[in-house]
């Protein structure tokens, strides 16, 4: 498997479980910053590799009334603050081939959402950068589909690339997981992180919202690490109820140790010799 290089961080086998955690979008500077020097405190605690994702832009909302994010330019001043005040690497979605280079020049790791994850353009621009690409897969793709994507990032000599499972639509406002999903893609020779809170997405389920189900997260979360994915891809805040974008599906920031160091837990059951 080909080890990815994120920062200081590598990703893939015999590697640490890598950590991808942060809001679902940026609501405010503060509150950014706020969730940002918590979750470092964790990563510290814990000795773990973790890159900070949020997002500027939410494009794939419900309704067009919906809280979308600050935008381009503010939301890579404050993912560019968070990395100069806590020295987390950070990622975020990035929508449209036009914003891959300016994406590139603060964010670690360019994050291609599961709705574009067949757009041959998009890839592309995002693989020039030079950057780690993370690329969802497409709720409506199967599993071994990804190779394609991976020959695309390849035609622009980008091997530094992860692919992300985060459920597949079962009929109407659901989303199921294949845990063989992550072996699957791992045949592709990179490695696989587990979104454990899109996982629990109910597509509109709230009507102009989308619903979820957190309570779900740790199982799926546990599931995925014992199945063998080399990372996790969680969201949370401090008061998902009161968030401006996927509240139901995120995990609280309180509740996140507890389940880091049950996924630890795991890991280091499975890695262990004999």
């Amino acid at each position: 498997m080909q080890t990815v290089s994120i920062g200081p961080w590598r990703c893939g086998q015999g590697q640490p479980l890598l950590w991808i955690v942060g809001p679902c979008v940026i609501e405010s500077h503060e509150l950014t910053l706020h969730i940002a020097a918590q979750l470092r405190a964790l990563a510290e605690e814990w000795q773990i590799p973790l890159i900070f994702k949020a997002s500027f832009d939410k494009a794939n909302r419900s309704s067009g009334k919906s809280f979308r994010g600050p935008g381009l330019h503010a939301g890579l001043r404050t993912l560019e603050a968070v990395k100069r005040q806590t020295g987390l690497c950070v990622t975020t979605d990035v929508h449209e081939p036009a914003q891959a280079a300016a994406i590139a020049e603060v964010c670690d790791l360019l994050q291609v959402p599961a709705f574009l994850a067949r757009q041959t353009d998009l890839l592309l621009a995002c693989g020039a950068t030079g950057r780690a690409v993370n690329v969802k897969k497409g709720q409506f793709m199967a599993p071994w589909e990804m190779r394609n994507v991976v020959a695309k990032l390849d035609e622009v000599g980008n091997r530094n690339v992860l692919l992300t499972e985060r459920g597949t639509t079962f009929g109407y406002g659901m989303l199921v997981n294949d845990m063989r999903a992550i072996p699957w893609m791992q045949q592709t020779g990179r490695p696989v992180i587990f979104d454990a809170t899109h996982s629990v997405q109910r597509p509109a389920g709230l009507g102009e919202r989308t619903g979820g189900d957190r309570d779900m997260v740790p199982i799926l979360a546990r599931a995925a690490v014992a199945a063998g994915c080399d990372g996790l891809f969680l969201e949370t805040h401090p008061r998902p109820d009161q968030a401006l974008s996927d509240g139901p599906n995120m995990i609280p920031l309180d509740q996140l140790p507890a389940l880091v160091r049950q996924c630890l837990r795991l890991r280091a059951a499975l890695t262990e010799p004999g």
